[in-house]
């Protein structure tokens, strides 16, 4: 009878220690699993100075622009080489890239059409707008060079016309480096250049004549009539 209690007592002793080292396990693979997800490093794109010439539209609103899918990615794609999508070590967007690439357009033909008023689709202005900017962009990272590259379809239209035409621009870059600030510099500048072609022609649009508005009140009988 007393071997069996002391058989009993290690069994115990034994699935305690089981437990034990599972428990120990379980906490250093959570520690392991904080340790390893850092938050990452955020990136913005800066406005890029051109040439400002006047002659713009009065009012001018930059539409929300269209991304392709595959780069709407919660870190930065860096390239797509070799059939094979390849995202940036920590490194993420400050906002979604959609909306960063309008505000930037924005502050860029801002800069270039001194005398118009530009303003982004998500803003709180709510004036009519002369002028329209539209832009689909497909292509916005590293190409197989390593050179930053933008491919995007742009279409400035007058607000009260029908569908204008719209042609497909492609800008290449050297980052002075292989770091990401580089590349989000190099980006900076050739979305400048997109700015570029469309205050170009934002101005030959010029200022849209504004027709006079009607007070709605029945004008007075001449004296005596």
């Amino acid at each position: 009878m007393r071997q069996s209690s002391m058989t009993d007592t290690g069994y115990r002793a034994g699935r305690s220690g089981t437990r034990l080292v599972a428990v120990i396990g379980t906490l250093g693979a959570l520690l392991l699993a904080g340790c390893g997800s850092s938050e990452p490093s955020y990136y913005t794109l800066s406005p890029w100075p051109g040439v400002a010439q006047p002659g713009g539209p009065l009012t001018v609103k930059v539409r929300s622009p269209t991304i392709a899918a595959y780069l709407d990615r919660d870190y930065i794609v860096r390239n797509d080489r070799g059939y094979k999508l390849k995202l940036a070590d920590d490194a993420a967007w400050g906002e979604p890239l959609a909306d960063m690439i309008g505000r930037t357009l924005a502050l860029d033909l801002q800069q270039r059409l001194p005398g118009s008023n530009v303003f982004t689709q998500t803003g709180a202005i709510s004036t009519e707008a002369q002028a329209t900017v539209e832009l689909d962009i497909s292509q916005f990272a590293e190409d197989h060079d390593g050179r930053a590259e933008v491919t995007a379809t742009l279409s400035v239209q007058r607000s009260d016309s029908g569908p204008s035409s719209a042609r497909v621009i492609h800008v290449v870059a050297t980052p002075d480096g292989p770091a990401i600030a580089q590349l989000a510099a190099s980006l900076s500048q050739l979305l400048g250049q997109v700015a570029d072609e469309a205050a170009r022609e934002a101005r030959a649009i010029g200022p849209v004549p504004v027709a006079p508005q009607s007070s709605g009140q029945t004008p007075l009988a001449p004296p005596g009539s």
